[in-house]
């Protein structure tokens, strides 16, 4: 996996205190959509290079790298999301996640920028009853005519059908 450029994610002293708390958010994409996760999960953005692929796997787990010592699940969003076979390009990317102490990563389009949005930015995600699982879902950022599909990916990444963390309590 190539490196395309390292981060490592500040706290913001406002990021969680009070109702007014604006909160950053790494905006990238899949397909024609931007979607966006909290940019305190991001441990880093590489190039997608090969994965070891494991036996058995859904399709959706690529395989695994070596980070540094740390074996690492790749997940394809766009698997993941169905939404259509993947390509990948010189703009493919892996956003190295860190979340409730493990390490993924997930394959994205590309990635654009970091968001800062205010809780008045932020709209609940719409109810679509049982034939759309939102609950992973922050809701849906706006900044002028630009809309981001924000991902508790943390809840995402903990769910049954995923099962890459510990059992973790909402």
């Amino acid at each position: 996996m190539q490196e395309v450029s390292s981060h490592t994610a500040r706290a913001s002293s406002s990021a969680r205190s009070g109702s007014n708390a604006e909160n950053e958010f790494l905006a990238f994409t899949l397909g024609k959509e931007e979607y966006g996760v909290e940019i305190l999960k991001v441990q880093e953005i590489r190039g997608f290079d090969n994965v070891t692929k494991i036996a058995n796997a859904p399709d959706y787990l690529k395989g695994v790298v070596n980070l540094r010592g740390t074996i690492v699940p790749i997940i394809d969003m766009r698997i993941k999301f169905n939404l259509g076979k993947p390509t990948y390009d010189e703009f493919t990317v892996v956003i190295v996640l860190n979340i409730s102490n493990r390490i993924m990563g997930i394959v994205v389009d590309s990635v654009s920028d970091v968001t800062t949005l205010t809780p008045e930015q932020i709209r609940p995600a719409p109810e679509m009853g049982s034939a759309l699982k939102t609950d992973y879902l922050i809701g849906l950022g706006t900044v002028n005519d630009r809309m981001l599909i924000l991902v508790d990916i943390e809840k995402l990444m903990g769910s049954a059908d995923m099962g890459l963390t510990d059992s973790l309590v909402y």
